[in-house]
């Protein structure tokens, strides 16, 4: 069975050998499916990622439903992540080269109706490998609006070793397929 650590590299491997056109074309059919959920659809405030370069890039959402719905991003801070409503022109390069909101006025993830969740990988059962730092996981500890993985469809692994700490992703949206996991069995769409 493969370690985090295996999987982590593993993905690392697939993406690079993803091209710049694969890669925009695979945000789009991604976000495309995101945007079809009803957990999307019912969210006026929603908390996203700002994409770093190997992961499946969120900049066209984000310009795409700013205005129409309140975006927010993470902003690190120590060992948490704040959330910050995005505005542009209004961020800068922080923590790990994110691009991060420069303002001041951190929100609460209760204020929150969906947070869009970034991965190194996800698997079937919902458990998500990030990157080893447990910033999401402290994050969305005591969430309770919907939450969503978005990935390439090669992110997507057999399985990965959850602690109790781990918390879980209920929907993925990939390039290739939405992935609902139920209490009772897995959908895909």
């Amino acid at each position: 069975m493969a370690t985090k650590t295996d999987i982590r590299r593993d993905i690392r491997q697939l993406k690079r050998m993803l091209t710049d056109e694969q890669k925009a074309i695979a945000a789009s059919k991604c976000f495309s499916r995101l945007e079809q959920c009803q957990e999307f659809i019912d969210a006026d405030r929603i908390l996203v990622y700002a994409s770093l370069p190997d992961e499946i890039s969120t900049d066209e959402f984000i310009s795409r439903w700013y205005g129409r719905k309140q975006i927010f991003l993470p902003r690190v801070n120590g060992d948490d992540l704040d959330i910050l409503p995005y505005r542009p022109g209004d961020t800068a390069e922080g923590a790990f080269g994110i691009d991060e909101p420069t303002g001041s006025e951190c929100r609460d993830i209760s204020e929150i109706d969906l947070v869009v969740v970034p991965a190194m990988a996800f698997d079937r059962r919902g458990n998500r490998l990030g990157r080893g730092r447990g910033f999401y996981d402290r994050l969305l500890h005591n969430a309770t609006c919907p939450l969503i993985g978005a990935a390439y469809a090669i992110q997507i692994v057999e399985h990965i070793p959850a602690e109790p700490h781990d918390i879980k992703i209920p929907t993925i949206v990939t390039d290739e397929e939405t992935i609902r996991i139920q209490q009772y069995g897995i959908s895909n769409s």
